[in-house]
């Protein structure tokens, strides 16, 4: 479930710039680009709590640690990408 909440958060983000580019509102792709990255991080929490529940430690232990500091770098870039057309709206209003 957490990689196509992923895929989606990505399209929406996507969208958002794209959109943001050809001058149009972005506000809706922006939020749903947020809030998909916040449901990918859910979801995969879930499924590290099913892991536990069935005490997968060999699971827990191979793919934790890497995926803890993968979501960390993705969802700072999906942050960063999605309040870029409103950073340079800011920037540009100066």
């Amino acid at each position: 479930m957490w990689v196509l909440f992923g895929l989606i958060a990505i399209i929406a983000t996507s969208i958002n710039l794209y959109m943001y580019g050809k001058g149009k509102d972005y506000q809706l792709a922006m939020a749903m680009g947020l809030s998909f990255t916040a449901l990918t991080i859910v979801a995969d929490y879930s499924m590290v709590s099913d892991w536990v529940q069935v005490e997968d430690w060999s699971a827990l232990l191979d793919v934790v640690p890497s995926m803890a500091k993968v979501f960390w770098l993705l969802t700072i870039i999906s942050i960063l990408l999605n309040i870029t057309p409103i950073l340079l709206e800011h920037k540009n209003k100066k």
